[in-house]
């Protein structure tokens, strides 16, 4: 069944990850899948390790948090 993986920014939290995890999931069930059946994995990166247009986005964005 869905292994759905989502790569957020480092510091992304626990409460933000629950609730991406519970919504995604309602997605797949909408469509007639179990929700037993979804997998939702969810890796957090450094924004030191994140390229955007040529640079990390820890220099990109470092104005905002």
């Amino acid at each position: 069944m869905p292994s759905v993986h989502v790569f957020v920014w480092e510091g992304f939290g626990k409460d933000k990850v629950k609730t991406l995890i519970r919504e995604i999931t309602k997605i797949f069930a909408g469509f007639g899948i179990p929700e037993s059946a979804v997998e939702i994995i969810v890796q957090e990166i450094p924004k030191t390790h994140w390229g955007i247009g040529g640079e990390p986005a820890s220099e990109k964005f470092k104005d905002k948090s």
